[in-house]
């Protein structure tokens, strides 16, 4: 698995890349932003870790960077210092998948790489359908009335989970459950991609298409 750190502390990125080295993985690295997005434009990773703190771009202007230029759908975990509800909300709205907060455990780092990484697409020749809302296996794309709908690589899991099952609802824990099979979910994490899926949708005219049944979970309605 192909890892891109993006961190600006040399004693840091050592540390990283050491472990997970050690771990079988396969990182590279990236000290700022501007080298993140030259790799990017060479290279493909199966994850990007980027952290948040760091002097030019930061990591969540980065990360949203990469995202508008579709350099790469990989999912991305954030590393910050900072564990307010609207950093985190900040971060997820950039084009992040998860978030970690220092200090942390170098194994809880590589568990969440892990979980990311593995995670695949449906079956080819797959298509899902809910109303005007689209994805096909084929191309791996999220679409509505032919708008492509731009979203992480969780936030579309999340929305693909919710078009197997529609109309029926998935409970919040069933959710968790997928996204964060090894681990605790981060705290505020699935709302705020909940949040992130409606904005989405909403710009695309797919108005109120996700609902929130209170006590239940959440589940998709034909526009």
């Amino acid at each position: 698995m192909r890892v891109l750190l993006i961190e600006d502390d040399p004693g840091v990125m050592e540390t990283l890349v050491d472990y997970l080295e050690l771990s079988g993985l396969q990182p590279d690295c990236a000290y700022n932003g501007k080298q993140a997005l030259e790799r990017l434009r060479e290279e493909r990773f199966d994850v990007i870790v980027a952290d948040i703190m760091m002097p030019g771009p930061d990591g969540i202007s980065t990360v949203r960077q990469i995202r508008e230029q579709q350099l790469s759908s990989a999912p991305v975990i954030f590393l910050t210092a900072r564990d307010s509800l609207q950093d985190k909300t900040a971060a997820f709205g950039a084009g992040g998948d998860d978030y970690l907060v220092k200090p942390f455990a170098l194994e809880e780092l590589l568990l969440r790489i892990q979980a990311l990484g593995r995670r695949g697409v449906l079956a080819a020749n797959t298509t899902l359908q809910v109303g005007g809302l689209r994805y096909s296996s084929a191309t791996d794309a999220l679409d509505f009335d032919g708008t492509t709908l731009q979203l992480t690589s969780l936030q579309a899991r999340i929305l693909r989970l919710l078009m197997q099952r529609a109309p029926a609802p998935v409970t919040r824990e069933e959710l968790e459950s997928d996204l964060w099979p090894n681990d605790e979910p981060p705290r505020d994490a699935l709302r705020s991609h909940i949040y992130a899926i409606r904005k989405t949708l909403s710009a695309a005219g797919a108005g109120e298409m996700l609902l929130t049944l209170h006590g239940k979970g959440y589940r998709l309605v034909k526009d």
